[in-house]
């Protein structure tokens, strides 16, 4: 039954826990003058104790994002959860995960938080992007040792990232589908239950 127009700049964060049907749709306008789109979307994972949590809900917009400012403005930290610099993301996670949108102008530079022993999740949106002193692409996924507690990051001409951490939960992941669980007989059952109408429905 939740339901949000998601603009420019915004976020919806959903957690399927014991299972829900969702729909993204296109606004009428778009459907017939169509026009610039972006979307990204990242999957994260539950342990096993919150699989069947209810399911939630949020629609963010971009004006309720935390907006956090460093190097003297140049590098614009959008929060969309967990904790920066003593600031609260927008929206509550089950489990601690710390995700935002990095936008740096040409020549910033920021220093973001990699806890020792998380895992670390950063995306080039737009941009060429400077890690440890070496130029990157945009649309990458960059990998991480889990050993330090920072990364530094920056940008010449400017650039977009996604980027997060989390720790790690150490337990078999089994995916089939959208179905994501800890055991293929969890999968099965997922299957079963959606078959069976438990999940619900969109309504028309």
């Amino acid at each position: 039954g939740h339901e949000s127009v998601i603009e420019a700049g915004g976020i919806q964060w959903m957690t399927a826990g014991s299972g829900l049907v969702h729909a993204e749709l296109s606004s009428a306008a778009f459907k017939r003058d169509g026009g610039d789109l972006e979307i990204l979307q990242l999957w994260v994972n539950l342990p096993a104790r919150l699989k069947f949590t209810p399911p939630a809900y949020h629609g963010v917009s971009a004006a309720d994002l935390p907006l956090i400012e460093a190097d003297s403005g140049r590098v614009r930290l959008h929060l969309a959860s967990g904790s920066h610099e003593g600031i609260q993301g927008a929206v509550a996670t089950p489990t601690p995960i710390t995700l935002m949108t990095v936008e740096i102008a040409p020549g910033g530079r920021v220093t973001l938080p990699a806890p020792a022993g998380n895992s670390v999740f950063c995306y080039g949106v737009r941009g060429t992007v400077q890690i440890a002193g070496q130029d990157e692409a945009p649309w990458q996924l960059f990998e991480f040792a889990d050993d330090g507690d920072h990364i530094d990051i920056g940008s010449r001409d400017g650039a977009v990232l996604l980027y997060g951490h989390a720790a790690p939960f150490a337990e078999p992941i089994v995916a089939h589908g959208p179905f994501v669980m800890n055991s293929a007989e969890e999968i099965r059952q997922a299957i079963r239950d959606y078959q069976a109408g438990l999940f619900g429905d969109v309504p028309e």
